[in-house]
């Protein structure tokens, strides 16, 4: 393969940023480097602090350098923004308008695990498409609806790229490398990762609701999945059991056979995790968190959620443990 100009790729460390997606879009870079027998990639890691960064495991990680004029940045270069935990308070001044001085400066800038909350924050994602963790994905549609959010593992939209992290990452940087250097060192650098499925922007990020919950019983997950559409606006029992052709008793059967809870209680535990997200993740009041989780009366939200989590609504926001695992 020809000498070309290494392509350059300056990663942004966030504190308490996640590992795993960190090393998955790193390490296909020297792999490719590896398979191809050039120096096709080059990279430097950059953050808030100069020194080091901290990750959400506690590991550090030594730095080439700050937010400065001495870390240049070309419109060829790839910008990759790593979140994790705590990221609404990543969003600093001087975090938000080094990134927006790296976009007019022509660069492609990503984001991985929770990276796409800081370029939604620096009006980098205003009418793009973009992906965000699925754990995440509530608060971030709540806090940037005029972001076009997606649920697939990755997103390309141009010179603005999404993974939802972990090991997306890996598939988002494979799509990369598969259109500059071909099909087959992606494929190579895959199965030197024992990465053997290579998922593309179509893929979503959770495993089916069969998977996920164990059972594969189609009306049940029907069921499930009309209510995960519908937390909002709660469907009552008798509906769901009518769209599912069953009556509600059978509906019952079904959900205390398979899940041994009622589909009312599942209902209302899938409510109360996403208002959960709501209060860890964005700035929402209590009561807009409660209507958003279907809950028109604040109170009742207050009990209900107590009897879940053991704490209110106000102590649970009070925690500061936000953020993606």
């Amino acid at each position: 393969m020809p000498s070309v100009k290494p392509k350059r790729f300056t990663f942004l460390l966030l504190d308490h940023f996640t590992m795993l997606p960190f090393s998955a879009v790193i390490e296909p870079l020297r792999l490719a480097n590896r398979a191809s027998e050039t120096l096709q990639y080059e990279w430097r890691l950059v953050g808030p602090w100069g020194a080091f960064a901290t990750c959400s495991n506690g590991t550090r990680i030594v730095l080439d350098g700050g937010l400065s004029d001495d870390v240049p940045v070309s419109r060829d270069d790839v910008v990759i923004v790593c979140g994790g935990t705590n990221i609404a308070s990543q969003a600093t001044k001087p975090v938000l308008n080094w990134l927006r001085r790296q976009s007019r400066g022509g660069a492609t800038i990503a984001g991985v695990c929770t990276g796409a909350w800081i370029m939604a924050e620096a009006g980098l994602l205003d009418g793009r498409k973009a992906t965000i963790h699925w754990e995440n994905h509530d608060g971030f549609a709540e806090a940037f609806p005029e972001v076009d959010l997606y649920r697939s593992v990755f997103v390309n939209d141009g010179n603005r790229l999404t993974a939802a992290g972990g090991t997306s990452s890996i598939d988002l940087m494979l799509h990369l490398i598969a259109q500059a250097l071909g099909e087959a060192i992606a494929s190579e650098i895959a199965d030197q990762m024992l990465h053997t499925a290579i998922r593309s922007d179509q893929d979503h990020q959770r495993l089916s609701i069969p998977t996920r919950i164990g059972v594969r019983h189609p009306r049940l997950a029907a069921v499930i999945a009309r209510m995960e559409a519908n937390l909002e606006d709660p469907i009552s029992p008798a509906e769901l059991a009518a769209d599912a052709g069953m009556s509600t008793r059978q509906l019952e059967r079904l959900f205390r056979r398979y899940l041994n809870r009622s589909p009312k209680r599942y209902y209302m535990e899938t409510r109360l995790a996403r208002a959960r997200n709501l209060l860890m993740q964005t700035e929402m009041s209590i009561i807009e968190v409660a209507l958003a989780s279907g809950f028109s009366s604040p109170s009742h939200f207050s009990k209900c959620y107590r009897a879940r989590y053991g704490s209110t609504p106000y102590r649970q926001r009070g925690t500061g443990t936000t953020g993606t695992g």
